[in-house]
């Protein structure tokens, strides 16, 4: 596991070089990035200066943006992380430039999400903490330091599979509040920080509002309430942190960061080599959701059609399989910024494996059909029968090819995935993510 922490900055250089030589020290075994926010205070100079090293090594990354007038809090917070999955992160670790982690918090976290592979992100606990850490009496001295608000450690798929940081919240105004819930929401499971690794400089509200003191009257309960009682998810529909960085210093060579999928959906019919589209997704790196049992697929189904939308879903980067295919064109409106890639096969193909697959010697769990009742549902919906039968599936199979194939034309976030001349590079280019050179997965080939 490759953990980042990840700082951005603009005018807080004063506090980076306090925090980052003791960050440093004490976390030995974790890579650092940081993303200087157009700042003005000669940032890049203070790094290049003392940090050859360990951008030498790979321990430290710098990343500048040159294009931002003003501090985009949320848009900052995303440009940073998304660079950090640049350097290859599997886990995230929101440092704000005041924070100090304290020793061994990178090895801390790196035993818990480790030992705990459904653990998706740590907080600090704000129920068993005093209300606002910075409110605590001054003259307690287990109290911790304002600032330790914004502590986050998050699996980079979790990170993406909500949208990043809102980037509604473009000054100070509770952005982290909001992405905890969001993650709360989906129920994604959640483990607290130890009090001991939130520890921060002690400063004024004056440094969190010089840039933006219109924002100053939103540090308020009732702006925290109204965030944590919101009811969205997925924001930003793939567009979050995009713009142009460099890094280490080479400006010869801009760093683009363009949108990303909210999420890919496989929409071609079951027996059209979904279960090989999934395998490629996995490799990837992406959480994938493949028909996980009846009750996933019946969740997904009931959600889809009541809400507009389903949170069950969402806890995949990736889905395919019903009945997703049923879907698409809800799914595509409750997810803009996503990409949709249909998967066909030759038809006579086709028909001899689903003809298999109808069987109980072809299929091994055909006999499941007949007791958890949605499979035969889904078979209904879709051909409007529960039985095999040549001349309806063939029937079925063209509508709905033409129809997503219609439904999608001339845009370029849908492919058209011929199964039996797949491969990765092509799935790679489709969602923007470096070719990789391995062979496409061509899962049950010889059953169907």
């Amino acid at each position: 596991m490759k953990i980042a922490c990840v700082t951005t900055c603009k005018g807080r250089k004063h506090h980076l070089s306090e925090t980052l030589p003791q960050n440093l020290a004490d976390n030995r075994d974790a890579a650092f990035v940081i993303l200087d926010y157009n700042d003005q205070d000669d940032l890049g100079g203070y790094i290049r200066n003392e940090y050859a090293t360990e951008i030498a090594s790979g321990r430290l990354s710098y990343y500048r943006n040159y294009d931002e007038p003003k501090f985009r809090m949320a848009h900052a917070k995303n440009q940073a992380h998304r660079c950090a999955i640049l350097e290859g992160a599997d886990l995230l670790v929101t440092l704000d430039a005041d924070n100090f982690t304290g020793p061994g918090f990178t090895s801390h976290l790196r035993h818990r999400f480790s030992a705990d592979p459904a653990l998706s992100f740590a907080c600090p606990d704000f129920q068993a903490l005093p209300p606002r850490g910075h409110r605590f009496n001054a003259n307690n001295p287990l109290r911790l330091g304002r600032g330790f608000a914004g502590r986050l450690a998050i699996r980079s798929n979790d990170f993406l599979k909500i949208g990043g940081y809102h980037e509604c919240f473009e000054t100070w105004r509770g952005e982290d509040i909001d992405l905890i819930a969001r993650l709360d929401r989906l129920k994604l499971k959640k483990g607290a920080i130890d009090p001991v690794f939130l520890n921060a400089i002690a400063h004024s509200t004056a440094v969190r509002f010089r840039e933006y003191p219109e924002a100053e009257k939103y540090e308020n309960d009732e702006i925290y309430t109204a965030t944590e009682n919101a009811h969205d998810t997925v924001v930003n529909a793939g567009r979050l942190g995009c713009g142009a960085v460099y890094r280490n210093f080479d400006l010869s060579t801009p760093v683009t960061l363009t949108p990303i999928p909210t999420r890919v959906f496989g929409i071609g019919m079951q027996k059209t080599g979904t279960t090989s589209l999934h395998e490629a997704f996995q490799t990837l790196g992406l959480d994938s959701g493949h028909w996980k049992s009846a009750d996933w697929a019946k969740a997904i189904w009931w959600e889809m059609n009541k809400w507009g939308r389903s949170r069950t879903l969402e806890q995949d980067n990736a889905l395919s399989d019903n009945p997703i295919p049923l879907l698409y064109e809800k799914l595509d409106k409750a997810y803009p910024g996503s990409k949709f890639i249909l998967t066909v096969r030759d038809e006579d193909e086709w028909v001899r494996s689903m003809e298999n697959f109808w069987t109980y010697e072809g299929n091994p769990r055909r006999w499941v059909w007949d007791i958890d009742g949605f499979s035969h549902k889904m078979h209904g919906i879709i051909y409007g029968q529960v039985e095999f039968d040549e001349k309806v599936f063939r029937e079925r199979y063209r509508k709905h090819n033409a129809e997503v194939e219609n439904y999608f034309r001339g845009r370029p976030d849908f492919l058209r995935l011929k199964v039996e001349e797949a491969n990765m590079a092509e799935l790679c280019r489709f969602l923007g993510r470096p070719v990789m050179d391995v062979k496409y997965p061509h899962s049950h080939k010889l059953r169907g």
